[in-house]
């Protein structure tokens, strides 16, 4: 699996997300334009000493990433659509897309990129979305669950 980020713009979320990747040994790929500087201080410290350890890979936009192949269904993540997360059938070569903070995936993506579009249900409605870090520690475990990962 890979955790795929576009367009992330919160520092510290990013940081916890690359502090899961790296406890985990599952590789990130950052999409820019990204909201902020990957030497931003919140970003280092959300991640502690723990970024050597981050298989990561930046790419400038997303046209920088769709020049490249690869490998692997896409799956997206939405706050608002799609089925439950446990109900996906995980593979090792997912590549697992989650949207900025505060738009979450472009509906052009859910509709023509990704090969199946997953949410994480809420049981409050008056409640948004989760944190973006929690999200993907979230699918990020459930999908190393089923594939027998420890």
């Amino acid at each position: 699996m890979r955790i795929v980020l576009l367009e992330p713009e919160i520092p510290q979320n990013t940081g916890s997300i690359a502090r899961l990747a790296a406890a985990t040994k599952t590789p990130l790929d950052l999409i820019g334009p990204l909201g902020f500087s990957l030497e931003d201080k919140y970003l280092k410290r959300a991640g502690l000493d723990y970024w050597p350890y981050v298989d990561l890979t930046v790419y400038e936009n997303w046209l920088d990433y769709g020049s490249e192949a690869h490998e692997g269904r896409a799956i997206a993540f939405s706050a608002r659509r799609g089925e439950s997360y446990v109900r996906c059938e995980y593979r090792s070569d997912d590549r697992l897309f989650f949207g900025k903070e505060t738009k979450g995936l472009p509906a052009e993506f859910l509709d023509n990129i990704a090969s199946d579009v997953f949410t994480i249900p809420i049981a409050e409605p008056a409640v948004r979305s989760l944190n973006l870090a929690n999200a993907v520690s979230i699918v990020v475990y459930e999908g190393r669950r089923q594939l027998g990962l420890e």
